[in-house]
């Protein structure tokens, strides 16, 4: 079995050692680990080649339909907002409320980057805040670190709880339970990111002085709303509630917050009418309205719109795509009608859209490769034995690595959903053969789930093509993986200690 693990290992160490230490190109990097874990998949696991081309074959549709398809759609409205000047009053409107920079990556990449991440899901939470915080004039790279960390915690309720959703459905744990362990779970962290995000934005532990306060109430602001909705209510609605909730409290205590004028002074302030405000944001508008309406929450709508769906087999697995409630789809149309209210011609938008298509070669090249990878690595059995061996090897304080389970399965795949999919049963075995508490070792897999999000090769390729930053992939994931060390460390530190104190972990 061991020598399987070390095999299974390799496209990872290989994925790490050449994005982040060998600084190669994501489409060389990942297409290499692509041929890598084929090989391994032949020789090693004795996969039929013609498995191995379906399992490829399906990891290449997944990448297309929903991801890259959700990225064109989040980049299409950015470049519309953008095209019509709408940025710019929404830039206006942002600095009204501060002009604090620290501030607005709470609220943009934090705040809004969470709601996006509730309601939609697949990318969309680093690709929008992260080019608005670069019209804040945030560097580039730093924008996309402060949004890749920004979007961990809410991934686990994201696209209206669908993670969470997936594993109550594959363990049969009750789905209020599970969601309330895991925000139990996830709190600390929710506490600590805002923190983080501010110390990111002048790269400096001072940045905190003067805004501590509001850092720690947007955080609970986010985080205890969650854990009664989780509870009361379900899976759909807690990240959606959280972030507007803390998208609220922060923007309340910026407002009651003199602001600062030295940061304030290259920013200059306008001010304007409701309609034009209106008329900038509808597109954003329109996104949550429909997506809203297309999701769970309006059961009617979404079984409708769920009838119009491309499904076929594809060997051992399948291929699904509702093509309208798609939130790709639903981004698209409500951009193009925003577009519209901002004056904006049907043909001018018609060759926005292409020229977002033509900018994400690159791009779709690399998370078509890294999630054919995943699928290989999945059906071949590899990330399979990666887990068991961890179980194997740690006995009785496996519930310690439990969190790093779910960020291996996501860091493969680039889904928390995934990677619940993949490692939701296996915890729960774990737990019973433990006699641990079962909803709190599944939880474990969904809370470190949202750690590998941040150094997902996928997460990565979306902030690189949402801020123009192509090519720049290594330093990327170097620099986050930092902060998912800090992360996962934290995590596993907290839920195995607490767990022991609580009783839900035997030692």
């Amino acid at each position: 079995m061991w020598i399987k693990f070390i095999f299974a290992l390799l496209p990872i160490i290989w994925l790490i050692m050449s994005l982040g230490f060998l600084k190669m190109a994501a489409t060389k990097a990942t297409a290499i680990g692509l041929i890598i874990t084929i090989i391994l998949a032949k020789f090693s696991f004795k996969m039929p080649v013609t498995n191995i081309f379906n399992a490829a074959l399906e990891g290449v549709l997944m990448a297309l339909f929903p991801i890259i398809y959700v990225i064109v759609a989040a980049l299409f409205t950015y470049n519309v907002t953008n095209q019509s000047g709408s940025i710019k009053i929404i830039q206006d409107l942002l600095s009204s409320i501060s002009t604090d920079r620290r501030i607005l990556v709470l609220i943009i990449a934090w705040g809004f980057g969470g709601f996006l991440e509730a309601i939609a899901g697949f990318g969309t939470a680093v690709a929008i805040p992260a080019g608005i915080l670069i019209a804040f004039g945030i560097d580039p790279i730093r924008a996309s670190v402060i949004c890749l960390i920004a979007n961990t915690t809410p991934t686990a309720f994201g696209a209206i709880g669908l993670p969470v959703i997936t594993l109550s459905n594959l363990t049969q744990i009750n789905g209020n339970e599970l969601s309330a362990y895991v925000t139990l779970e996830l709190l600390p962290l929710i506490i600590l990111i805002p923190f983080v995000l501010v110390v990111l934005v002048e790269n400096n532990l001072k940045a905190i002085k003067g805004v501590g306060g509001i850092c720690l109430a947007s955080g609970l602001a986010f985080a205890l709303p969650q854990i009664i909705v989780a509870k009361f209510v379900g899976p759909e609605l807690p990240a959606i509630v959280g972030a507007i909730f803390s998208i609220v409290v922060t923007i309340s205590l910026a407002k009651l917050k003199n602001q600062n004028k030295e940061q304030a002074k290259d920013l200059e302030m306008k001010s304007h009418s409701l309609n034009q405000i209106l008329r900038a944001m509808s597109p954003f508008i329109l996104v949550f309205v429909l997506v809203l309406m297309a999701s769970p929450l309006v059961p009617s709508i979404n079984q409708f719109l769920n009838h119009f769906i491309i499904k076929f087999s594809i060997g051992k697995g399948s291929f699904s795509f509702a093509y309208i409630a798609s939130p790709g789809t639903l981004i698209i149309i409500a951009t193009i009608i925003g577009g519209l209210i901002q004056k904006i011609k049907l043909q001018q938008l018609g060759k926005i859209f292409i020229t977002t298509i033509k900018g994400l070669g690159k791009t779709t090249l690399t998370v078509c490769t890294i999630v054919a990878l995943a699928k290989v690595m999945g059906y071949s059995g590899m990330t399979n034995i990666l887990a068991v061996s961890l179980v194997a090897l740690m006995g009785p304080v496996y519930p310690l690595v439990a969190p790093l389970i779910g960020a291996v399965g996501t860091f493969i795949t680039g889904s928390d959903t995934s990677a619940n999919v993949l490692f939701g049963n296996l915890q729960l075995s774990a737990a019973r053969s433990l006699e641990a508490n079962v909803d709190w070792v599944v939880a474990s897999n969904m809370v470190g789930a949202t750690a590998g999000k941040m150094i997902s090769p996928q997460s990565i390729a979306v902030a690189t093509a949402s801020t123009g930053l192509e090519g720049h992939e290594g330093e990327l994931l170097k620099q986050a993986l930092k902060w998912f060390s800090l992360y996962l460390v934290i995590i596993c530190l907290y839920l195995f200690g607490l767990g022991i104190i609580l009783g839900m972990l035997k030692y």
